[in-house]
């Protein structure tokens, strides 16, 4: 067997001797924003995808408020707010009648943390993925497609990937963000636990409709003659509406033009003519499930390989990127010497149990349990219970280790552009000292900074790195 290159010459990857730091293998959401935050790091890491390009269709549309502030430190912000747009007023038809609003989101109430950002951003999954990839090689880093992976061995120094050509990728650690059929988990032997939201099976398919309204997301409730519920949403910055139609349990569905054409037809008062273009389609039947760890030796799960979701709560996608923004400022730091391996447990200790609560919003959702509220929006969710969490202060006040940052401003500075970049920050407000994490978490609190020394100490960070980029910053900020 060989070793490869991205450039197929079987020279090697990116990284000297022919191994890379990092292989992630997966070019979705997942695995682009990890790479960008490797590649910002100055890690090598390679993106391999099996496909021979980014994969096609809208699929996870909305981005939450805790991801559009993961996107604004990854340095893509500004190309998502340009390509999107905010979701529209949902209208109910009936008989080809419309009959009243739907409204998708809880409004955010009175006593709610304000943000910037306060309600999902709606941008196409392939528009998403391609402002990633172009950020990512802007930043020096490497999407290599054609590239399948079939499977892992491990050793004490690294990891083998082997490919579906019979030839070999070296790494020092691998990310599998290859989806939830992943091939890289079932390669580990890591089983995945869940259950079906919804036996019914879904069509979700981009279309153009020129005859509908794009101001409105349309919803048609089940009618009387037995065709099941769809709903018609304009695709923000597109001429493109992506449609979601529901079907009996065991139906095999027609993904053909024709196909797509006749389920809108049977749903709503329009026309299969009226269905000028079927860009993509799929089918998939909802389900919930966690895989049983995230880690196996030197290989991390990530994304949907990790975790599978209903779409009903917008949830899945924006668990995924901060999947890959709390394993890449771990990964960098083990890698560049400025902390030890052990750090890379607090992985599945922190995401695990977050993943594991959002599926279960997800679920309820998805069953008219619950509401696209505060708790989707994800900017409260926390590591309070990490063991990297160390709260000092005997009366913690409302920002406490473990917690995300908010997104304040104190006397005109705006604490988030303090916070951007790759480090860690010391932070000093009315309320206490706070050392914060790359991610915006606290990882420390206390009444004076005299106890954030020995809080590095005991987690072995700050250790000697290379091209002198700072590992710590001190700013004080009073209100």
């Amino acid at each position: 067997m060989n070793e490869t290159g991205i450039d197929g010459t079987g020279t090697g990857g990116t990284g000297t001797g022919g191994t890379v730091d990092v292989l992630i293998v997966g070019a979705g959401p997942t695995g682009l924003a990890l790479g960008i935050d490797l590649a910002r790091r100055g890690v090598d890491a390679l993106v391999v995808e099996r496909g021979a390009a980014l994969a096609p269709g809208s699929r996870g549309k909305g981005l939450q408020p805790r991801t559009m502030e993961v996107y604004e430190d990854l340095g893509v912000l500004d190309a998502i707010l340009a390509a999107g747009g905010p979701y529209p007023t949902g209208t109910v038809w009936q008989d080809g009648r419309r009959t009243g609003e739907h409204r998708i989101f809880d409004p955010v109430r009175e006593g709610e943390e304000i943000t910037r950002f306060t309600v999902p951003w709606m941008v196409p999954q392939w528009r998403n993925q391609e402002i990633l990839r172009a950020r990512l090689e802007e930043l020096g880093g490497t999407v290599a497609f054609g590239l399948e992976v079939v499977g892992v061995d491990q050793d004490e120094d690294g990891v083998t990937a082997r490919l579906a050509s019979g030839e070999e990728i070296r790494a020092r650690y691998a990310v599998a963000a290859d989806g939830g059929r992943s091939a890289v988990r079932r390669a580990l032997g890591i089983a995945m636990t869940g259950e079906t939201v919804d036996p019914d099976p879904l069509l979700v398919a981009d279309v153009r409709i020129p005859a509908l309204d794009r101001d409105l997301w349309h919803v048609f409730p089940p009618g009387d003659g037995g065709a099941g519920y769809a709903s018609v949403c304009p695709l923000a910055g597109t001429e493109e509406f992506q449609v979601t139609a529901r079907f009996p349990e065991g139906t095999d569905i027609d993904l053909s033009p024709d196909g797509v054409r006749a389920a809108i037809a049977e749903r709503t008062h329009l026309a299969p003519g009226d269905v000028t273009e079927v860009l993509w389609s799929s089918d998939f039947r909802p389900r919930a499930a966690l895989a049983d760890r995230f880690r196996e030796g030197r290989v991390f799960l990530a994304g949907d390989a990790a975790h599978i979701h209903s779409p009903a709560g917008g949830q899945g996608l924006n668990t995924s990127v901060q999947d890959a923004y709390n394993l890449g400022w771990k990964l960098g730091a083990v890698l560049r010497g400025r902390a030890p391996r052990a750090l890379l447990d607090t992985y599945e200790e922190e995401r695990r149990p977050v993943a594991e609560h959002v599926l279960g919003l997800s679920t309820a959702i998805h069953r008219d349990e619950a509401r696209r509220g505060a708790g989707t929006r994800q900017l409260g969710l926390h590591y309070r219970r990490s063991s990297l969490s160390e709260e000092t202060r005997p009366a913690p006040g409302t920002l406490r280790a473990g917690d995300r940052v908010p997104d304040l401003t104190v006397d005109g500075v705006r604490l988030f552009d303090l916070l951007r970049g790759p480090d860690w920050t010391l932070l000093t407000l009315d309320d206490g000292v706070f050392l914060v994490r790359p991610d915006g978490h606290v990882g420390w609190a206390g009444e004076s900074a005299a106890g954030a020394a020995a809080y590095r100490e005991r987690l072995g960070l700050d250790g000697p790195g290379a091209g002198g980029e700072r590992s710590f910053s001190a700013v004080t900020v009073r209100g």
